[in-house]
């Protein structure tokens, strides 16, 4: 087991335990269920989780799944499911059962209810409009609003009247006060509480009122007495509000927030937001779309958890934002697979080749190697016949300079079997290749005789024992480096055309047969393969490109 990393947030922990500050460490992991995790979740699941189990060893240390699920019209429990198995996926467990931030909304309200009586919170009754307009803008101070003074019996009863299912969405609000001239715009009486009347995916339809993320979030943490509440750069802002929260109500602890950089990739979206519209628009086929950066997605396209956790442990954690090149990311599992992952022959364009003097009705097993450097993963038997197909981009009529496979007065070896010497092409009536016939020497099998040397090696399956199969050639969603940058064109704009190309002729070795949902697989010459976990069946399996062997984009693809 690699050493883990050092980094700040180590060192204030470090720090934390030594000086007696605390003597626990707990932190947690709280996603909204709106949508599927990214891989930019996945570097604060990583973070959150590591950080208990290398601190567990030492000292009481545990990671919390908590939904923040404040926000009924947008969060929906197909979510909630899918992050507990996304985080599960990637070889974590929470500690205890799943929390909500639902399950303290009774408790949220009560300290609601201490601010108004101390006269650090009131109804507001602008509209949202007016409200805009009193807040002021980055550069000017906020004005108060005419309602901040009521007194705190009316505040009471309002509030009051607000759970009560008293008023209309958008009548009133509650909101702390604070300072509307203060030059962080989220310090000016921000808003606590609105009316909403919305099914929750939790409690029902037992509240009307709702409160805000700001308010929930820092009181959810102290509630359950996280140590060290670690959130993006983005939240930065948003920390003296956390504090002041927290400071303005009895709370059994008093948490500490921590920004660290989020995780940002070229060539990639990663607002909940912008995939959504992706997914609703139907501009992929749906939150696991192979092409989508969620953990889901990746999974689904072969990607493995390990892989994962090594590239976000690769990126490290940093207090300055900066953009990770998604060829880092590929790399890793590149390296993974390449370690891990079986060999075999899937032929994906294929075209018929005829051995014209091997012995019709004549079959035999072959014995191939599953790993050229790893005899633990065993051997397999693949059938060789007279008719087989091999990929139609492994014949040149006329072969250009340093060509090393198929072509006219060339011979080349078949992947772990014979070489064999070109005689004719046979064309159909619209003049395409439809035949490849070759004379096979028997005398090759395995070996190359004295003064021998075929030009190169090719990848083949038997016509009559191979698979049919269904291959999925993934390519990068976007072709910009920063789709959402500035620009006039909308990130939509730039969906790779070619990040999807179907080949549904393809043929897979026999052995590929039995193989199950989510395995991967090195195709020889082709690039890394994972098995559908939904559409692949044995009748007809589908395999998802994970991965090119090489990476054509760093070469000058554009």
């Amino acid at each position: 087991m690699e050493t883990p990393k050092s980094h700040f947030i180590k060192t204030i922990i470090d720090e934390d335990l030594a000086s007696g500050k605390v003597s626990k460490v707990l932190t947690r992991f709280p996603p909204e269920p709106n949508g599927f995790l990214h891989i930019g979740h996945a570097k604060s699941i990583c973070l959150n989780f590591g950080l208990a189990e290398e601190y567990g060893e030492r000292v009481s240390a545990h990671c919390n799944l908590r939904f923040d699920d404040t926000n009924p019209e947008k969060e929906d429990a197909d979510y909630v499911a899918s992050i507990k198995e996304d985080i599960r996926w990637l070889g974590f467990e929470w500690s205890g059962k799943e929390r909500y931030a639902s399950d303290y909304f009774e408790q949220l309200f009560d300290y609601a209810v201490d601010l108004i009586k101390n006269d650090r919170a009131y109804v507001c009754s602008l509209t949202a409009e007016q409200s805009r307009e009193y807040r002021g803008t980055l550069t000017e101070p906020g004005r108060n609003s005419p309602y901040r003074e009521r007194s705190v019996g009316e505040n009471l009863e309002l509030f009051t009247r607000m759970r009560a299912g008293e008023f209309a969405e958008g009548e009133h609000v509650l909101r702390a006060k604070i300072d509307m001239a203060s030059p962080n715009i989220n310090m000016r009486d921000p808003i606590i509480y609105r009316i909403r009347y919305a099914h929750h995916h939790q409690t029902g339809d037992a509240w009307c009122i709702y409160p805000m993320y700001d308010f929930t979030h820092c009181l959810s943490d102290a509630i359950e007495g996280v140590t060290h509440s670690l959130c993006t750069l983005e939240f930065e802002d948003h920390r003296p509000l956390y504090d002041w929260f927290v400071e303005q109500v009895e709370t059994p602890a008093r948490p500490r927030q921590y920004e660290f950089a989020r995780l940002n990739l070229n060539f990639t979206v990663t607002s909940k937001r912008k995939l959504k519209r992706l997914v609703d628009e139907k501009l992929v086929d749906g939150w696991d779309d192979p092409r989508m950066p969620t953990l889901a997605a990746m999974r689904r396209r072969g990607y493995t958890p390990e892989s994962i956790r090594r590239f976000c442990d690769a990126v490290g954690i940093a207090r300055a934002n900066s953009t990770v090149d998604v060829g880092m990311l590929e790399y890793e599992i590149r390296d993974d697979l390449d370690k891990h992952a079986p060999r075999a022959m899937c032929v994906i364009n294929p075209v018929k080749l005829v051995l014209s003097n091997y012995p019709e009705g004549q079959q035999e097993t072959l014995s191939l190697a599953n790993h050229p450097k790893d005899e633990t993963l065993g051997r397999r038997d693949v059938p060789f016949t007279r008719e087989l197909y091999i990929d139609r981009a492994d014949y040149a009529e006329q072969a250009p300079p340093k060509w090393k496979r198929l072509a006219p007065d060339a011979a080349v070896r078949l992947r772990g079997a014979y070489v064999i010497r070109f005689e004719r092409a046979v064309y159909d009536a619209h003049g395409e290749l439809a035949e490849l016939h070759c004379s096979c020497d028997m005398d090759t099998l395995g070996k190359n005789p004295e003064g021998y040397k075929a030009k190169g090696v090719i990848h083949w399956v038997s016509a009559q024992h191979s698979n049919p199969a269904e291959v999925r050639l993934y390519d990068r969603l976007f072709t910009a480096e920063n789709p959402e940058g500035d620009s006039d064109k909308d990130y939509t704009d730039w969906i790779n055309p070619d990040s999807l190309n179907v080949r549904e002729q393809a043929r897979a070795e026999s052995s590929l047969r039995t193989a199950s949902a989510e395995q991967r697989f090195q195709f020889e010459r082709e690039g890394y393969f994972c098995v559908d976990r939904y559409d692949s069946t044995p009748e007809k399996l589908v395999f998802n490109r994970v991965v090119s062997l090489r990476d054509s984009w760093s070469q000058g693809k554009k």
